[in-house]
């Protein structure tokens, strides 16, 4: 197996063959949690600190669950009524944890690059759990898991990511590990919704829905960022559904087999026809949600082997 990442702070920095060794194991770990005894003691004696400093239920909940189920001993930190509340500045924070010697520290932060500044003050492996525009590689690893699974292969597919591209870190991460596993990637939305020099990126970029979707194996749609957006970049939700949410006649552009995805949490009615997200022979929606404790334990699995490694390395140089 091949990963040697001392972090997982975005997908840029990986090669295919750590993608594939990382996908690998988390279908292994996929059966762990459908089995009745979902518990493993790989991680047991280590400590993982999940640190959120920007709130998100699903993956929170799903890497403190991948920590439980390796035996890890978990800590969930409270940020909003952290000291960086008082005024602690984040490197004082990460100094402050280092003191701590956890061994795995999760981190979701609005600020892009947020995650690799606390990655440079610590000792221990950080995840990034998403920081600001920047990256967010669990979801696209589970993404590229939750399409393997459903395709069969990861490469030479076409994929069409839809909606809020210009907010979406999940657009970002899922771009860069799509074109690295040979992949055709389109993007689809409103001139408003997309990044500047969006033509380098090396897709094909489209504002009409139903060109954008003719053909596509992969149909991936992203929540509108509300939260992100400084003005108005949609004319309405009503106006933007009628042009770039998902229902069954714009989805009849795609492949028959064309499996439907979303990162969550949904906007129903806006980015997507419920329907639509409830239908199992397309929507392979709440698979995401599974391959995500799949690939998020499978993640701190490798960097706690590549930890292990390191220490004790370190601790025969000192002998």
């Amino acid at each position: 197996m091949t990963f040697t990442a001392r972090h997982l702070l975005g997908i840029e920095h990986l090669h295919p063959t750590e993608i594939t060794t990382l996908l690998d194991l988390a279908d292994r770990y996929v059966e762990l949690n459908r089995s009745t005894a979902k518990h493993s003691d790989v991680l047991a004696g280590l400590t993982q600190i999940n640190m959120f400093f920007e709130a998100s239920t699903r993956t929170q909940a799903s890497f403190e669950l991948a920590g439980k189920r390796l035996g890890a001993d978990v800590m969930n930190m409270a940020m909003a009524h952290s000291s960086v509340k008082k005024g602690e500045t984040l490197i004082d924070t990460a100094l402050t944890l280092n003191a701590m010697h956890p061994d795995l520290l999760v981190v979701r932060h609005p600020a892009s690059g947020a995650v690799n500044l606390l990655a440079e003050k610590v000792n221990c492996a950080v995840l990034n759990a998403g920081d600001g525009r920047h990256e967010h590689p669990t979801q696209a690893l589970l993404d590229a898991l939750t399409i393997r699974r459903a395709k069969g292969r990861l490469h030479r597919l076409t994929v069409a990511i839809c909606g809020d591209i210009a907010h979406s870190r999940v657009a970002r991460s899922n771009l860069l590990l799509l074109g690295k596993m040979e992949n055709r990637v389109r993007l689809i939305g409103p001139p408003t919704l997309m990044p500047a020099g969006v033509a380098e990126f090396g897709c094909e970029v489209f504002d009409d829905m139903r060109a954008g979707l003719e053909g596509a194996d992969v149909v991936m749609m992203l929540r509108l960022q509300k939260e992100r957006m400084d003005g108005a970049f949609i004319p309405s939700e009503r106006e933007y559904y009628h042009r770039y949410g998902l229902d069954a006649e714009k989805l009849a552009h795609a492949k028959d087999d064309a499996i439907v995805m979303h990162p969550g949490p949904m906007n129903r009615g806006v980015e997507i026809d419920g329907t639509l997200a409830d239908d199992i022979n397309r929507s392979v929606i709440q698979e995401q949600v599974e391959m995500g404790v799949a690939v998020r334990m499978a993640a701190m699995d490798l960097l706690a082997q590549n930890l292990r490694r390191e220490r004790l390395k370190k601790a025969l140089t000192t002998v």
